[in-house]
């Protein structure tokens, strides 16, 4: 859990150091800019752009019920933060499984993918797809919903 909270926090201490080091140097305005741009950074690489995960189990469980896809994702992914953002409102329909939450998600990951852990992988049917084209995983939705 400790993981998904370190690049985070890293963002936003290194965003306050070098706010503070602009403001004391006498540009207030470049100041605020950073801060703005390092809490983007810290909020985009948080699990909050994210819908609330549920445990693997689980979410096997509502997916046999519904015919929605499992997406398994982790915090500071840019694979998995790009397939989140260009789903859009849809990615509300899916269900998201954190591997950094649930271990028994990240063994089923690893089992897609040779041993590795990579992300996203979207299961569809029991079948996993390791990174998808996000227009893809979109157009299911409607279908299973």
């Amino acid at each position: 859990m400790t993981r998904v909270r370190k690049l985070p926090l890293l963002f936003a201490l290194c965003g306050a150091a070098v706010s503070a080091g602009t403001a004391v140097g006498g540009r207030p305005g470049l100041a605020v800019l950073h801060l703005l741009l390092f809490g983007a950074l810290a909020g985009l690489h948080s699990p909050l752009p994210f819908p609330a995960p549920i445990g693997a189990a689980e979410a096997r469980r509502r997916s046999a019920a519904d015919g929605r896809p499992v997406v398994y994702w982790r915090p500071g992914c840019r694979y998995c933060l790009r397939l989140r953002l260009r789903l859009g409102q849809s990615a509300r329909q899916l269900h998201w499984v954190d591997i950094w939450r649930d271990p028994e998600a990240a063994a089923a990951v690893r089992a897609a993918n040779d041993g590795n852990e990579t992300v996203p992988t979207v299961v569809v049917d029991g079948r996993p797809h390791t990174n998808p084209d996000p227009a893809w995983v979109r157009a299911l939705v409607p279908a299973a919903a």
